[in-house]
């Protein structure tokens, strides 16, 4: 008898284990279909002071509705970066079923590096510009570029505060940025290959002719030397016109190509274009270069000649100044330009594409087409300063150029 007793709870506890445990599983995938459909009031997530709950008041049904419909991610965060929600768009980003999402820590999706950046990102919830470009690390260890878009929710306690989130899948924005780069690089290419055709048209045509008209007028004013009177007069005029005529050509040949660049490098171009601009506005210009023990790159030095041309060009037509200083310099691994003039000044962000407006943007396609950046700071009678920063990537060797 006690065999008996003793046997027959052993033979049917195995049989009430598996009912609780089909129990217990019911209910959970009747959570987690709850979640999906946005059913859920609260989740209960981890923190350091044991389980806690968050209520989601804020997330109403239809709203999760709009919101699952969504492209982007959507996510609703703590202050500690706990997810308390988070759309199907966002599971498909990480490649994570929401189960698994749902009460984790929103940092896991990052590296090291971007999580650095979340700290001061979170910080600036209340702004209305608050975003982020960041990589998003995905389950298989993929990384998708993506941009946050933080804004601070009402608290939906005393001491808890939650953000809203909203992530966008950066790839084809990335893609159109990386095709229009390619095709402004390849406008910088073909640009400057019709300016070397032109200044070759000038200079073997053009100039030749005028070179010719001036030495003919020569010998016109030598033959009438014995005369004086009105011909004699008209005779130097003519020879005075196409000596100036053949100088102003010869001019225009050198800004589209300059020769100098080629043969002197960028320090003898810098100041050979300093002492031309000073000698036709009356304007001086203050020059100061590092000495480079090698060349840079070809791309680098016609980038930054134009630049200064183009800044040399907005000083002479609007700026109305007394003084331009230019600074060439390396710091650490960038080469440096300043240009920086004590004229009237603009307001950069009301451009609206004027004058001052086309030629920032070309010197902004110039620094880009080399992996640089470019900063303008100016105000009304404060006058402009013009920054230049482009990475040092190959310097090429004096013996080598």
């Amino acid at each position: 008898m006690k065999a008996s007793v003793h046997l027959r709870p052993a033979k049917f506890a195995p049989s009430r284990e598996i009912a609780k445990l089909q129990a217990r599983l019911a209910i959970a995938e009747e959570t987690i279909r709850a979640i999906r459909n946005g059913e859920v009031d609260a989740v209960i997530g981890s923190g350091k002071k044991g389980p806690q709950v968050f209520a989601l008041e804020s997330t109403e049904h239809g709203h999760r509705v709009l919101i699952e419909s969504m492209d982007e991610g959507a996510l609703t965060l703590t202050a500690n970066n706990l997810i308390l929600y988070a759309n199907r768009s966002f599971a498909r980003m990480v490649q994570c079923p929401l189960e698994k999402i749902m009460g984790s820590c929103f940092r896991r999706f990052f590296s090291s590096a971007d999580r650095a950046l979340l700290r001061p990102f979170m910080k600036q919830a209340g702004a209305s510009d608050a975003k982020l470009q960041v990589q998003l690390i995905a389950a298989d260890g993929s990384c998708l570029p993506v941009q946050l878009s933080i804004q601070e929710l009402p608290k939906l306690a005393r001491e808890r505060v939650t953000f809203s989130l909203v992530v966008t899948d950066m790839t084809e924005a990335r893609r159109s940025e990386s095709m229009l780069r390619a095709f402004t690089h390849r406008v910088v290419q073909v640009q400057e290959a019709e300016r070397t055709n032109v200044a070759l048209e000038l200079h073997d045509n053009v100039t030749q002719l005028l070179l010719a008209g001036l030495f003919c007028s020569q010998a016109l004013v030598a033959k009438l030397s014995a005369y004086s009177g009105p011909v004699q007069a008209e005779a130097m005029k003519l020879r005075a016109l196409l000596g100036q005529a053949s100088a102003q050509v010869e001019r225009i040949s050198r800004d589209l190509r300059p020769s100098v660049l080629d043969h002197l490098g960028l320090d003898a171009l810098f100041r050979t274009t300093g002492a031309e601009f000073s000698a036709r506005t009356g304007i001086p210009v203050k020059l100061t270069c590092v000495e480079w023990a090698g060349r840079l790159p070809a791309d680098t030095e016609l980038a930054l000649y134009r630049i200064l041309q183009e800044a040399l060009k907005n000083v002479e037509q609007h700026a109305r100044t007394r003084h331009v200083t230019v600074n060439l310099s390396q710091s650490g691994d960038h080469v440096q330009l300043t240009i920086q003039d004590d004229g009237t000044g603009f307001n950069p962000d009301k451009l609206n594409g004027g004058k001052h407006g086309l030629g920032l943007l070309g010197m902004r396609e110039r620094a880009t087409y080399v992996g640089g950046k470019i900063t303008v700071k100016s105000a009304r009678r404060s006058g402009t300063k013009i920054e230049v920063r482009i990475p040092l990537s190959v310097v090429v060797n004096v013996a080598d150029a």
